[in-house]
């Protein structure tokens, strides 16, 4: 029965590689006949690949010496933990540079799509480009767990207690590896992308009044590299993680259940093949994605979403029917079982929308900003603030509510079914948000080539759709993050053999003390990087006005290398010391403090942590939207000072919602991956 679960994980995950492989395909064959697009897309695919390469070799000693501690602290089987985690930062890093690479070279052909062929056309060449991000994730994740699976049942055995000792906590270091790679994907990829995106509004678009993604701005191919490193390669390994997490979390808890070996076993398995019936819910949906000229392209998108998670309810009842049928563990059946699932599965739907009412174009949230655009910055920055905090409200009550029932129906067991369930689909999810970075890339390449208004209000509405997707994304992936790391320090509980938690324990209260604050202290780490960083970038582009004054009146080109290498520079330098906070704070808090303040550490940083990276993503996305409908606005145009309110919001929000917001998910669940895998360790230590 194993055997052949892994093997059905397997075809699940060779699926989706074939899926990229065909969509690859196509979108190369879509041809850029235009020259300045060609030549402007190429700047941009061979900076994000470059910096993609440079963050990959400073990551490559740190991922090694963390393989080497692995092997040297742990004993006996446990030592394969160190080949599990090198597996799992190399497949999170492969599939942040498969989809990263197919996006660069989506981007323009959505442009020349547009130009040639309509909307229709360029919302196909996008989704499919978002849809080689989204099935990578799934499949290498689906691929990495067979591997690391098949190898410890082969050599070790599949008896229930290696299974618990020796073969589970494989997968959990393959899911520390993924976690690791994410976190620097994130924080780098953010830093980037923010740094490039501050200077080119403040110098470009407040102080020398050019459109955004003007060809004379030096820093916006940086500006559109950054959008790929950020939001496609970052948020590819933020939710493979969570995936990964999520899996290997509910098969630890299944093994943990009162119930028969056999039914055991098979609810250990049961969240391997309901991400495998995913991909195939996945793959169904991206086929209903079509619109048609003055649609809405959101709509389009939405069918796809809605389509795979339709799907995908029938395909995991039919799975769950099959697999335990009639069985149970104490009150808990299948319809518990499914249930629970389904909970997860409808609470990720139901963020979305709550992101896209808080942040979404002409929805009353946005234009309460737009309105406090009328009297200057200030109050723009604290309505946004305002709205961000408002949307942190019913969002955690939906995961809280989604926690409540999913116990209730199933026990701990339910929550992570649950988590299992709200990315079941996320071959898709994934889809829609890598869709919105080359949407935008879109615009500014249409913008860059001078390419008539026509292609560039295409473009637009593509994008104006791409900002919102992106915004539902983070909002998903926070929601997801906010379940994997409630089971990931359940399963942490188990494995540290912590009994009954006191909360009134000096030690527990201590860890939630201290776990509480380090969601703002890695905030403020990272939100200074982008300041330093933004900082070198104003410079250079105010330098390059001032001492290249061809360059604003079209005589002269700009040097865009130049504003990629400060993003890069900065980045690599500045992603470290976020990073190595989230890894070190569980491993010195579990061996000075113990199993009981570690257990603490987790619980303080996952409430506080959830919280605020919904206020920041969606204050910023928020921002971000308000400042699209000042464009639109006709009176006053882009030289009122309502406008340049509007982009000063945006700028404040970006690092909200693309660096620090996005990488909290990361911290939560790293922070919670790491406990898992030193458990062992911590038990022998403290005895």
């Amino acid at each position: 029965m194993i055997s052949t679960a892994l093997y059905i994980a397997l075809g699940g995950g060779l699926l989706a590689l074939m899926f990229v492989v065909g969509k690859t395909r196509w979108i190369y064959r879509q041809e850029v006949t235009n020259p300045t697009l060609k030549k402007i897309g190429g700047h941009i695919a061979e900076g994000a690949m470059a910096f993609l390469s440079r963050e990959y070799k400073v990551l490559t000693p740190f991922i090694l010496l963390v393989t080497i501690l692995l092997a040297v602290g742990n004993q006996g089987a446990l030592r394969l933990q160190s080949v599990a985690f090198l597996l799992g930062a190399v497949a999170s890093a492969l599939a942040g540079f498969i989809g990263m690479r197919v996006a660069t070279a989506a981007n323009s052909r959505t442009t020349q799509a547009a130009n040639d062929n309509g909307l229709n056309a360029a919302l196909q060449v996008a989704f499919s480009g978002g849809s080689v991000m989204g099935m990578s994730v799934v499949g290498l994740a689906l691929i990495g767990l067979f591997l690391v699976l098949f190898f410890g049942i082969c050599v070790y055995g599949a008896d229930e207690v290696t299974l618990d000792t020796v073969i589970l906590p494989l997968g959990t270091a393959f899911s520390l590896g993924a976690s690791s790679t994410a976190l620097f994907s994130r924080v780098g990829g953010g830093i980037f992308t923010k740094a490039a995106d501050v200077g080119a509004d403040l110098v470009g678009k407040v102080e020398a009044g050019i459109p955004e993604d003007d060809y004379r701005n030096p820093a916006t191919i940086a500006d559109n590299v950054g959008d790929n490193v950020g939001d496609v390669a970052g948020m590819g390994a933020d939710l493979f993680e969570s995936f990964v997490g999520s899996i290997v979390g509910s098969m630890i808890l299944g093994l943990s259940l009162n119930a028969r070996a056999e039914l055991k076993i098979k609810l250990m398995l049961l969240p391997l093949l309901v991400a495998a019936v995913g991909v195939v819910a996945s793959i169904a949906g991206t086929f209903v994605v079509r619109t048609k000229p003055g649609s809405d392209p959101q709509k389009a998108l939405n069918a796809g979403t809605f389509g795979a998670a339709g799907a995908a309810t029938v395909f995991v009842f039919i799975l769950m029917k099959v697999l335990i049928g009639d069985e149970t563990y104490g009150n808990v059946g299948i319809y518990h079982i499914f249930g629970a699932t389904i909970i997860g599965l409808v609470a990720g739907v139901v963020i979305g929308q709550v992101t896209e009412y808080y942040t979404g174009t002409e929805k009353k949230p946005v234009v309460s900003i737009l309105k406090a655009t009328e009297t200057g910055p200030a109050t723009t920055i604290i309505t946004g603030i305002s709205v961000g905090m408002r949307s942190a409200f019913p969002t955690v009550l939906i995961v809280a509510a989604a926690v409540l029932c999913s116990y209730l129906l199933a026990g701990l067991y339910g929550v992570g079914i649950a988590a299992v369930g709200m990315l079941v689909t996320l071959g898709i999810q994934l889809a829609v948000d890598a869709y919105g970075p080359i949407a935008d890339n879109a615009g500014g390449l249409a913008e860059m080539a001078e390419l008539p208004r026509s292609v560039r209000q295409i473009t637009d509405s593509l994008d104006a759709v791409g900002n919102t997707t992106a915004a539902i994304g983070k909002g998903f992936a926070i929601g997801s993050a906010a379940l994997t790391a409630i089971i990931l320090f359940s399963s942490f509980k188990d494995q540290a053999g912590i009994g009954t938690v006191d909360i009134t324990n000096t030690n527990v209260i201590v860890g939630m003390l201290i776990g509480s604050v380090i969601p703002f202290l890695f905030s403020a780490l990272t939100m200074s990087a982008v300041g330093k960083a933004a900082y070198q970038m104003i410079a250079e582009v105010r330098r390059q006005f001032r001492e290249m004054p061809g360059i604003l009146a079209g005589t002269q080109a700009p040097d865009y290398r130049r504003c990629i290498d400060i993003s890069t520079q900065s980045a690599l330098k500045e992603m470290l010391p976020p990073g190595l906070v989230a890894l070190i704070a569980p491993v010195l808090v579990g061996f000075l403090g113990g199993n009981q303040m570690l257990l603490g550490l987790l619980i303080g940083v996952t409430i506080t942590g959830v919280g605020l990276a919904i206020f920041m993503s969606n204050s910023g996305g928020a921002w971000d939207n308000a400042k699209k409908m000042a464009e639109a606005e006709e009176e006053g145009g882009r030289s009122s000072e309502a406008y340049k309110a509007a982009v000063v919001g945006d700028t404040v929000g970006d690092p909200f919602k693309d660096t620090a917001g996005p990488a909290l998910n990361i911290l939560i669940k790293l922070m919670s991956m790491v406990a898992l895998v030193i458990a062992p360790m911590l038990q022998a230590y403290w005895g």
